[in-house]
């Protein structure tokens, strides 16, 4: 049987959250159906996905809304927890579980797989911490429903925009020496996020009879402080010299986290306290159901260079274009938590403007060159000495053309990274920075013939250094940014020839 093209109707719930996100595509990739449940559907309308869908609305708390969305399914995915929502969230795991066991069973269905904790060997689960012992809690109440059940348990997921990534990718890109706790030293197995999709989608089409928990992980077993170690190399960052500092509690550590990192310090406790024990897979048994492609299940070094393309090449397009590009499993999405990914900085202006949409668009259109920035030129001018003074392409390489612009174009020290005719521009800086930076520019109609211009600067910075380059130039912005969105209006509400032949600033 060739359990990988059976066709299934499926429940996902969570489909809002990091990996219920990218699991929905893949199961209809593979030809399932897919409904999600959710509390709040509007946060699934960016999808690309999202026509391809049914929704249904409700809470994993609401029993009746459970039911509902059971109602004709074959296999349902539970993929919700109650990580950092407060101190009762082992009850509220508990009674959320319980209620979509039972609501499973008495819909007929025919599996429920779940994703939850990877669980360390010989240690007792009043020992371990809430979170993993809530994990292991659920995962016993789905395998008690009477339900065939799948429990895939993982540890560390490898993945842009996963808490655990960005966890680690922060602590190991902000600082250079680190005094850390003791739970650098514990060893864990990390897997990348593309195998655990990869377990999911096949955990669907398994037969009745299988009905247990599997271990999955990568190849690589490794202490924490390896892989900010390896991090570092691959993303060729200076050695860090790593101290561990036994003193520091998993309390302590989660603020310390929630310091340095984007990660919250309600979620990086859980995941700091988890790391007190060593979490490694004690069997290899859910190869005898998954068929690995060629350099699977993905190694440390080779996720951690995915992860890091995906934020280098792709978050911005992700997240805010209107159509989602094409990409793989671990991409970022819109949906992703604010901090996914690290910090991101914005400067956002919007006018209302005496100008047709299309008169707009022209202005818009036909920035930069020789008609400059709309802003206080000696500042870009300064700007683009200073780049070209460290090595950077300045200000002098212009545009290809006076009215029309394509993605890809250079523009200055800009290049198109995106055009939608009549409504958005979105370039990419090229200039030397410590860090990435976009610039969206967005004409919309706003009633009786008149035009709204919306502007938004992006800085995603790069470390220490990016995060001081933000604050020292964020005084100016006010006047390069309010002034460039004041300079477009302006230009755009005079005659056309009055504008085509107007100075930049």
């Amino acid at each position: 049987m060739n359990a990988e093209h059976d066709r299934q109707r499926c429940l996902v719930t969570g489909a809002s959250g990091y990996i219920g996100g990218r699991l929905v595509p893949q199961l209809l990739a593979a030809g399932h159906r897919v409904r999600c449940l959710a509390r709040t559907p509007e946060k699934l309308r960016d999808h690309p996905w999202y026509d391809d869908v049914t929704v249904a609305q409700g809470d994993v708390l609401d029993r009746d809304a459970v039911a509902d969305a059971l109602r004709g399914v074959d296999v349902a995915y539970y993929l919700v927890h109650a990580l950092g929502t407060g101190k009762d969230f082992e009850e509220t795991d508990r009674e959320a579980a319980r209620i979509f066991a039972e609501e499973a069973r008495r819909a007929g269905v025919r599996r429920i797989v779940y994703l939850g904790g990877l669980t360390p060997a010989g240690v007792p689960e009043h020992e371990l911490s809430p979170h993993l012992r809530s994990r292991a809690e659920v995962g016993h109440i789905l395998l008690e429903s009477g339900v065939p059940t799948t429990v895939l348990r993982a540890a560390v997921i490898i993945g842009s925009g996963s808490a655990s990534f960005e966890m680690l990718r922060y602590l190991t890109e902000r600082l250079p020496v680190m005094v850390t706790p003791s739970w650098v030293h514990t060893r864990i197995q990390p897997i990348a996020v593309r195998d655990v999709l990869r377990c999911l989608v096949v955990a669907a089409s398994m037969p009745p009879e299988v009905s247990r928990a599997f271990d999955v992980g990568g190849p690589d077993v490794l202490t924490y402080r390896d892989m900010m170690l390896r991090y570092a190399e691959v993303a060729r960052l200076p050695r860090r010299l790593v101290v561990g500092v036994p003193m520091l509690s998993p309390g302590l550590s989660s603020h310390w986290v929630g310091l340095v990192t984007p990660v919250p310090a309600s979620i990086a406790r859980p995941l700091t306290e988890s790391l007190r024990h060593e979490v490694v897979c004690q069997e290899r048994d859910i190869e005898e159901w998954v068929t690995f492609p060629a350099g699977s299940p993905v190694g440390f070094d080779e996720a951690v260079r995915l992860a890091l393309r995906r934020v280098q090449e792709a978050q911005v397009a992700t997240r805010w274009s209107s159509a989602a590009l094409p990409g793989a499993p671990s991409d970022p999405l819109p949906t992703d938590p604010d901090w996914a990914g690290g910090s991101l900085y914005t400067d956002e202006r919007e006018r209302l403007v005496d100008a047709s949409p299309d008169r707009l668009w022209d202005v818009v259109e036909g920035i930069g060159g020789e008609h400059g920035w709309y802003s206080f030129p000696l500042a870009w001018a300064v700007r683009g000495w200073l780049d070209r003074f460290v090595g950077g392409v300045g200000l002098r390489r212009g545009r290809r053309d006076a009215k029309r612009l394509r993605v890809g174009d250079s523009l200055d020290f800009w290049r198109v990274e995106e055009i939608e005719r009549g409504r958005l521009l979105r370039l990419r800086a090229e200039m030397r920075l410590p860090g990435l930076a976009w610039l969206e520019l967005t004409v919309e109609p706003a009633g009786d013939g008149r035009a709204r211009y919306h502007q938004r600067a992006l800085f995603h910075p790069h470390g220490l250094a990016g995060q001081a380059y933000w604050w020292s130039v964020a005084p100016f912005h006010a006047v390069v940014f309010g002034g460039m969105a004041r300079n477009i209006a302006a230009a755009a509400e005079r005659p056309a020839s009055d504008s085509d032949a107007a100075p930049s600033g």
